[in-house]
């Protein structure tokens, strides 16, 4: 396995403008993954979870700083490295007029995959997530989960060496969670890397082998859990809290709230 980063970093910044006010989003992400690695990336909403995925997938091309994927300029190349990575987002717009195995056939023919081998994974990822049973039905007619899993399969078709993925697990039962999270283990012991946003912190605490914390646009905690919490006997739930400054104890306010 190669030693050199697979995601390489360099200041990277991205404003957003409303009317005469500049929204700063990130303001200076320094950052190097390695292959092999499965990162949880977390933070408050607004934090920039999204908006650094976004850039590294090549779907926000506005920004300053560099960044680097699979040894590719994102700039420069920006479909050299879609070609490397797959990427799940919370929420996409599904094709709802054609079923699963018609969209897989899609994506398949737009990756330029060996249809047959492609279908083939498909069917089997189908059947893990306990939904190969519906791969002929329209999508329209799917659940929010079952529509979260087509998005997870189809970002695992071309077995990617690098796995986008923001708020992957919304929507989906218990039993499929699980299931995800042993994909992205066995994918990183392949070699293959996990760049892993969400807000289920017990899922980040379980499956990350290094946990980087954004707030206000800049890295304030990156290490694995034992690091950040050091001697203490902090869950990552409380140590989120403490470092991005929300560790007020609302006991009395709560109490209040629903005092009749």
């Amino acid at each position: 396995m190669s030693n050199q980063p697979v995601i390489r970093i360099e200041n990277l910044k991205k404003s957003y403008k409303n009317g005469t006010e500049v929204n700063e989003v990130l303001k200076g992400i320094n950052l190097e993954v390695s292959p092999g690695q499965i990162i949880g990336y977390i933070g408050p909403n607004g934090a920039g979870k999204s908006t650094t995925l976004k850039i590294i997938c090549g779907l926000i091309d506005s920004f300053k700083g560099n960044v680097e994927v699979a040894g590719f300029d994102i700039r420069k190349d920006p479909t050299e490295v879609k070609r490397r990575i797959g990427y799940i987002p919370e929420l996409a717009n599904l094709y709802e007029s054609v079923t699963p195995m018609e969209y897989f056939s899609f994506i398949s023919e737009m990756r330029g995959l060996e249809l047959q081998h492609a279908l083939d994974r498909a069917h089997k990822l189908l059947s893990l997530l306990e939904i190969e049973a519906n791969a002929n039905q329209r999508i329209g007619s799917f659940s929010k989960g079952m529509k979260q899993k087509v998005l997870i399969i189809s970002a695992l078709l071309h077995n990617p060496d690098i796995l986008f993925m923001d708020e992957p697990l919304s929507g989906l039962d218990a039993n499929s969670v699980i299931t995800v999270k042993e994909i992205i283990t066995k994918m990183a012991a392949e070699g293959k890397t996990i760049f892993y946003s969400s807000h289920l912190m017990d899922v980040v605490e379980k499956v990350s082998d290094r946990i980087i914390l954004i707030n206000h646009g800049i890295i304030v905690a990156d290490g694995t859990f034992s690091e950040l919490k050091g001697t203490g006997n902090e869950s990552l739930e409380k140590l989120f809290a403490r470092l991005t400054g929300n560790d007020v104890d609302h006991t009395f306010e709560i109490s209040e709230a629903f005092n009749n």
